[in-house]
């Protein structure tokens, strides 16, 4: 008898044994053989998949830069008015307010329907600018503005354009990225907000401090003209980076083809099935299946309720200027609890990702965010005020995470996830229309009607929050035990 080694186990082999012995030696040279290979290609893989995000994430970056001007051209008259917007237009009582939550009536009438349009078109890199250009060119039009009337319109029909951008953006981001990449490039996305607070401030310090009686226009008009200007010449140059979808990019110089097959075939992979299919069934199925599904009333209750909290972000300035500094201080003190929050929301959103959870990393802002309107009202304190602006600013990273938490709890099909994502954010922007109202000049300088309310609304919110959790919970449980696959992947489970 001889005896040989198979993957250094020795055994012996018997001389009727040499036909039994032969088919294991190429059964074992064949599975060698299927895992090296298999071995190459996940390297391969990988190297395209890298590759891949490199290249969409460079291109996707524009967003933040559109986002950011976005909540500039929509926030600029919080900061016009502390140089003469109300004295000039001759705005009594409650009609400044109205000017601000009217743009929400327009935003909220035309998500639903642009990102249906959007869905429909298959064409981003054209849609998203042309609205952005659009937007610009009526925040323009609000420097010139001479009462209440006209001031009530432009802000009413830029809200109608503006309301294109988040949940394009948001829906744009769903087609390219896995559920577990989201988080983060949302948060990047959203993070745009904080940073539109931070630096507007310093740039709207800049002009209302230096352009006042240039060519014979108030600062505040100024302010109009240049940030909107911006905003077109960004535009142009947006309708040349932003990509389509993985879908309807057919020709596409920037991407191989092999990175353009495997874009479509992760989104395969994360939700089960293919996007091309899902669209051929028409957006009304999706408006049908979207408006059914009671998740997706539940999210847009709570992010209302939510937006109710961070109405404080419209009024920054003026919770500033309780400060008890000149105007241009009061702007420039905005942007450093800004340049935190976004720090704050980067991480927390970062770690979210990594944990695949979402309900704690959106319960601690809001607690630390309840802490700080609780600090406001207890004291007019200059040092404590400041400090509660800092952790009021942070429950923005609570936003961020929410809207990670909406794309992933809607993932299929993707008609049903446009109509979703847009409602979503039609409806809570009723919250910003309440929350235009929630700080009237007559609760300053203290504004504690103000933060209670803001207080009631973070409590609400955690708790239709707890309850979302809950029932996720359930539904994972029912997926692992019936083994679901109904258009999902049979590795499908909701993030909490």
């Amino acid at each position: 008898m001889s005896s040989r080694t198979s993957r250094g186990i020795p055994y012996e082999r018997l001389p009727c044994e040499d036909g039994v012995d032969t088919a294991r030696e190429g059964s074992l040279d064949s599975d060698i053989a299927s895992q090296n290979a298999i071995h190459d290609e996940f390297q391969d893989r990988q190297r395209v998949e890298q590759s891949l995000l490199r290249k969409v994430d460079l291109r996707m970056s524009i967003l933040v830069l559109i986002y950011i001007l976005n909540y500039i051209d929509r926030n600029n008259a919080a900061a016009a008015r502390l140089r003469g917007f109300e004295d000039d237009l001759h705005l009594e009582g409650q009609q400044f307010n109205t000017i601000l939550s009217i743009l929400y009536v327009g935003y909220t009438l035309m998500q639903v329907p642009s990102n249906m349009y959007l869905n429909k078109i298959g064409r981003p890199s054209i849609y998203l600018p042309t609205c952005m250009a659009i937007w610009g060119f009526i925040s323009v039009l609000t420097g010139t503005t001479k009462g209440f009337l006209g001031a009530l319109c432009t802000r009413f029909f830029l809200g109608f354009v503006e309301a294109a951008f988040f949940p394009g953006a948001l829906f744009l981001l769903s087609k390219w990225y896995k559920r577990r990449e989201l988080g983060q490039r949302t948060a990047i996305l959203s993070c745009g907000i904080m940073i539109s607070n931070a630096f507007g401030s310093l740039l709207a310090s800049a002009i209302l401090d230096g352009m006042d009686g240039i060519m014979g226009f108030a600062a505040w008009r100024w302010l109009f003209y240049i940030e909107g200007s911006m905003t077109i010449c960004v535009a142009i140059c947006a309708i040349f980076i932003l990509p389509d979808f993985p879908t309807t990019t057919t020709t596409c110089s920037w991407l191989t083809t092999e990175e353009q097959a495997l874009a479509q075939l992760r989104m395969e992979e994360d939700v089960g099935e293919d996007d091309e299919t899902e669209f051929s069934k028409g957006e009304e199925s999706g408006l049908k299946q979207a408006f059914s599904d009671w998740k997706v009333w539940w999210l847009a209750l709570a992010m209302a309720i939510l937006n109710v909290l961070l109405s404080f972000n419209a009024f920054f300035p003026t919770l500033s200027a309780t400060l008890g500094y000149s105007p241009t201080v009061s702007l420039l003190l905005c942007s450093p609890p800004w340049l935190f929050a976004t720090r704050a929301a980067f991480l927390m959103s970062r770690h979210s990702d990594a944990t695949g959870e979402r309900f704690g990393h959106i319960v601690v802002p809001l607690l630390v965010g309840i802490a700080g309107f609780m600090m406001a009202m207890a004291t007019m304190n200059t040092a404590v005020r400041y400090l509660s602006l800092f952790l009021m600013a942070q429950s923005y990273t609570a936003f961020v995470v929410y809207w990670a938490w909406a794309s992933n709890s809607i993932p299929h099909p993707t008609s049903k996830r446009a109509v979703a994502l847009a409602f979503i954010n039609a409806f809570s922007s009723l919250g910003n229309i309440v929350g235009s109202y929630v700080w009237p000049k007559s609760w300053g300088p203290s504004y504690w009607n103000s933060y209670a309310i803001c207080i009631g609304s973070g409590a609400l919110c955690i708790i239709m929050s707890w309850i979302f959790r809950q029932y996720l919970m359930r539904l994972n449980q029912e997926i692992e035990a019936k083994k679901i696959e109904g258009g999902l992947s049979k590795n499908f489970t909701y993030l909490l």
